[in-house]
């Protein structure tokens, strides 16, 4: 008795129907999209990568370099923040490039991204940037490959302004610092993309992070809710914007230039927040 193997659309041409899938992210790929390559069929995105046979470690390398220079320069302004500990406020890089209200209102907009390269003071700053930076690097190895560098980082970036923006809204009287908001940012993306893919996210483990850091964002008095939250809907947003340039088959270019206009919608988003809810205004 034959059998009809079970058919799905092509990702970028949604009216065709195709049973093949790109051999490197099992996305669906119709004739037109496919490349054949020496370790199978490749779609256009993969296809621009290398063809070679990969070690578990090469990939993690090619895939990971801009989560590795994330993780490296938060461990490095950690340990300015280390080195400056015992300044005097506002000279330590603790107090410099943290997030508040009073602050950005008072033209120090940079604070909305430099605060998501800070952690908290030690003795907490020690648990807090090892679980920041322990999720990013999962997080890292499931996304960066599958969007590229360049966005990668810019969904990264927009998940860090969207935090800080709803974090003075929220508490504005409050100082904050920390990865946690693009950490979030890239774990809605990441359920964005399980769900495209046809897996349940809920039932993954970046669903089951997910919910678990929601409890704690909840349950700890010093986490900042606004952080979590905007961090978690910007990065979610700016991945639906990556879907639907990819969908429209638009140069990588232009979903740049779109994620770029996201962020610099954000930042000025944050300065008028923070101009609205500054305490001393």
């Amino acid at each position: 008795m034959s059998t009809v193997a079970e058919e799905t659309v092509c990702y970028r041409h949604p009216d065709r129907e195709t049973a093949v899938q790109c051999s490197n992210c099992a996305r669906p790929i119709c004739t037109e999209c496919m490349t054949s390559t020496p370790v199978g069929m490749r779609c256009p995105e993969c296809s621009k990568q290398t063809t070679q046979v990969r070690t578990l470690r090469s990939v993690q390398q090619h895939a990971t370099q801009v989560t590795r220079i994330i993780i490296g320069i938060c461990v490095v302004v950690f340990l300015g923040e280390l080195a400056t500990e015992r300044v005097a406020f506002p000279d330590s890089v603790y107090w410099r490039g943290g997030v508040a209200a009073v602050f950005v209102a008072d033209g120090e907009w940079w604070r909305l991204l430099t605060a998501g390269f800070l952690h908290a003071e030690p003795p907490f700053g020690f648990l807090h940037l090892g679980f920041n930076m322990y999720l990013l690097w999962i997080l890292g190895g499931m996304l960066e490959g599958t969007l590229g560098r360049w966005r990668f980082l810019l969904v990264y970036l927009v998940a860090i302004a969207g935090g800080s923006a709803a974090a003075m809204l929220i508490q504005p009287g409050a100082f904050s610092v920390g990865a946690s908001g693009g950490v979030f940012g890239l774990m809605g993306a990441a359920l964005l993309d399980l769900r495209s893919r046809g897996y349940a996210p809920f039932q993954s483990q970046i669903g089951q992070l997910l919910i678990l850091n929601l409890v704690l964002t909840f349950v700890f008095p010093s986490v900042s809710i606004g952080g979590h939250l905007g961090g978690l809907a910007a990065g979610a947003l700016a991945f639906l914007l990556t879907q639907e340039t990819t969908r429209r088959r638009l140069p990588q270019p232009v979903a740049l230039v779109a994620l770029g206009a996201l962020l610099a919608a954000l930042l000025v988003a944050g300065v008028v927040v923070a101009g609205s809810v500054n305490p001393l205004s």
